[in-house]
């Protein structure tokens, strides 16, 4: 039993990070160029949107394997919700095109935007825990893990 349970937890971990790791990593370095042009959709230079991907690229691969194994994933699940935030609002502004009610563009950039904060709600799941009582934890240490992987064993 406490096998699937190592699995399960590692499975959860897995599909929030699956986005990332590997597919928007690999979009990445298999598309640089892409990236970067699409990047300098919001700084308007390829110098900031170059050093923008491989930001988002080191955030991406980094971040998702602290949280894959642990590794002071509360801190790494906390960046990546940002990146999500950010992420959204830099490159999903459904505002922008003005079309919102008319069924177009703006309709699609809003539930793409809406997914990224699902997505940082789900990553502050790990940062905080699921209750109140363990909100705590992160802010009395925040590099801390927070063993997901650990089975305790029932009295």
């Amino acid at each position: 039993m406490a096998s699937l349970n190592v699995a399960i937890a590692f499975g959860v971990r897995l599909l929030l990070v699956l986005l990332f790791l590997p597919f928007s990593a690999l979009d990445k370095i298999l598309n640089f160029k892409g990236a970067v042009g699409q990047a300098r959709q919001a700084v308007h230079a390829t110098g900031p949107a170059t050093l923008l991907i491989l930001i988002g690229l080191g955030v991406e691969i980094g971040m998702s394997l602290c949280i894959l194994t642990g590794f002071a994933d509360r801190a790494a699940a906390f960046v990546l919700a940002g990146y999500c935030g950010v992420t959204a609002l830099l490159w999903k502004p459904f505002w922008a095109p003005g079309d919102f009610w008319a069924g177009g563009k703006g309709r699609e950039l809003f539930w793409d935007f809406l997914k990224n904060f699902a997505l940082a709600g789900g990553f502050l799941l790990i940062t905080f825990g699921t209750g109140a009582g363990t909100v705590e934890n992160f802010f009395a240490d925040p590099l801390a893990s927070s063993q997901p992987y650990a089975v305790q064993a029932k009295p």
